[in-house]
């Protein structure tokens, strides 16, 4: 049991430790540089950080290519500089996640490299292997178009190994006792230097091995023997899965008494939010919602809007993909995989500002716990002369000095964004912190808002009904308080009338500003929203605290 579910209500800030900020000019972030930075972020109202993989790696696939999963690469630090960071974050209330990726290696792991040269090695057995190359070698590729088999031979070896992703990325076979004592040892290793929780990579493919020898059994229990092992070390430690899988498989993740994945991304809610927000209409996102709602107490949905890769639209259907590309990404260089699109969110709306806080206070609102990528505060844009999902992971611009002072080298990891409106002359944090109205002191003023409701993290919640398409209203109760949420999906205004949901809902104070709402003799709250207008209510009076039940 957990010592506290703290991740029920974070705020979870994610970022890339190479492109956040440069202590040392040599053009590439790192932990000092990071630890600097906390001020910034806990004054943003972050609770938890989510850092991408920071190992030692060639970088052929933004760090997910790993050769020692016991280091940092020397680029960003030392072991000393992370245990300095995670201390720091703890003095600033920060909690550390970081990604786990244990699906593969790199194919310049000692391990591979000696399970290719050597066929006694005791490592020969923790990559999958085959003689011939299987006749579904072509199938099952997570990045179609760019990768063209799942099987590749090694004259080393001379056979051929299995790799779900790049080709210098040879799956481990996790089915062997050995690799899976392995993976626990690093989690306890992270654990042991202050680290909170793990953000599992690509876990379906963790837990299923494809290719020559098919899938192993009791799957699923390798992901409680996993949780156990982390509650034994350390109690209040969680883990956050990547599973893209279809809502009859969440119970699989999250265990049905919620003892294997505390959190899960919601990427059906994600992409049926696009669906909503590029039609005006909340139905498919109500439906996304419904077909995922979870019931037990520990188990937990993370919401987001955009994350560290493209935006991921392969679980809507052709013609629903169709709608989304065109409003958001219908130049072909903005779409990727056949079923993605490689740009940050305020392009994606044009720069319009109300769509932009109508998606966030959307993202902020949806049941379970926000995760916002970094630099999406201040709605920077992407850079899509950039390979791939390069576009999207362009440096954090701070100020308008040289670089946007992020670092002081003529040279940086990626290029920072220069020109055109989203350039860190005009995209910046230190101007933002000094106007009232920007986006990021908008950012800032939501997340406070958030955590006083922490009815959205714990509750229970419905849909309440608007009689429009275009307007979604959500009610969450916890402990004898309530929230009501209403966002309008069209950039037209709509008038609304709906009930709040119980009797005590006769006044609604409106948490973002003066205009609260009082029902009619009918006990109906008539409202009408402006285009892509939201509304954050408390029900009842501000004495709400003084009514909640233990």
């Amino acid at each position: 049991m957990l010592d506290d579910l703290w991740y029920k209500n974070a705020i979870v800030y994610c970022l890339d430790v190479k492109t956040f900020m440069d202590s040392n000019g040599d053009g590439v972030g790192d932990f000092e540089g990071l630890s600097r930075r906390l001020g910034y972020l806990a004054g943003l109202g972050v609770t938890a950080l989510w850092l991408l993989p920071f190992h030692p790696s060639p970088m052929r696939d933004n760090g997910y290519d790993i050769t020692d999963f016991y280091g940092v690469h020397p680029s960003l630090g030392t072991l000393g500089d992370f245990v300095d960071f995670t201390h720091e974050a703890r003095k600033h209330g920060i909690r550390v996640m970081m990604d786990l990726v244990v699906n593969h290696t790199s194919n310049q792991h000692p391990w591979f490299k000696e399970a290719e040269s050597n066929p006694r090695s005791r490592y020969r057995d923790w990559y999958i292997w085959s003689k011939k190359k299987p006749r579904d070698a072509d199938q099952g590729m997570v990045f179609p178009g760019v990768q063209k088999t799942t099987w590749t031979w090694s004259p080393a070896a001379r056979a051929y190994y299995f790799h779900r992703f790049y080709k210098f990325q040879p799956d481990l076979n996790t089915s062997h006792p050995q690799v899976w004592t392995e993976i626990q040892r690093i989690v306890g290793f992270w654990l042991e230097l202050g680290v909170s929780g793990f953000r599992m990579d690509a876990v379906p493919f963790v837990i299923q091995r494809e290719g020559a020898r098919g899938s192993h059994p009791e799957q699923y229990r390798m992901l409680r023997d996993l949780r156990m092992f982390l509650q034994w070390r350390t109690g209040d430690a969680i883990l956050l899965a990547e599973a893209n899988v279809p809502p009859s498989h969440d119970l699989d993740y999250f265990g049905d008494d919620g003892d294997r994945m505390h959190m899960l991304f919601n990427f059906l809610v994600n992409q049926h939010a696009f669906l909503a927000l590029a039609t005006a209409d909340a139905r498919p996102l109500v439906q996304a919602l419904e077909k995922t709602r979870v019931t037990e107490e520990l188990s937990q949905w993370a919401h987001f809007m955009r994350n560290n890769d493209e935006l991921d639209l392969g679980r809507l259907d052709e013609e629903q993909r169709q709608r989304v590309f065109e409003e958001f990404g219908p130049e072909k260089k903005m779409q990727l995989y056949d079923r993605g699109i490689r740009r940050r969110l305020a392009p994606m709306f044009a720069g319009d500002r109300r769509r932009l806080e109508l998606a966030y206070s959307l993202m902020f609102t949806l049941p379970g716990t926000p995760v916002l990528r970094y630099g999406d505060e201040i709605g920077m844009g992407e850079d899509l002369s950039l390979k791939e999902r390069s576009a999207i992971r362009t440096p954090m611009q701070w100020s308008t000095e040289p670089q946007a002072g992020f670092s002081t080298a003529k040279k940086t990891v990626l290029p920072v964004i220069s020109e055109g409106p989203y350039g860190y002359e005009r995209v910046n944090v230190a101007d933002q912190k000094t106007d009232p109205g920007s986006l990021l002191n908008w950012t800032e003023r939501i997340i406070r808002a958030r955590k006083e409701c922490p009815e959205i993290g714990w509750g229970q919640w419905r849909v309440l009904e608007t009689h429009s398409p275009h307007v979604l209203a959500l009610r969450y109760d916890w402990r004898n308080n309530g929230v009501v949420i209403l966002h309008n999906l069209d950039a037209k205004s709509h008038a609304v009338t709906f009930g709040a949901g119980s009797a005590d809902a006769k006044v609604l104070m409106n948490l973002l500003s003066g205009d609260h709402s009082r029902a009619n003799g009918r006990g109906q709250h008539q409202l009408e929203l402006e285009g892509y207008g939201y509304r954050w209510y408390r029900v009842g009076g501000l004495d709400y605290i003084l009514k909640r039940s233990r």
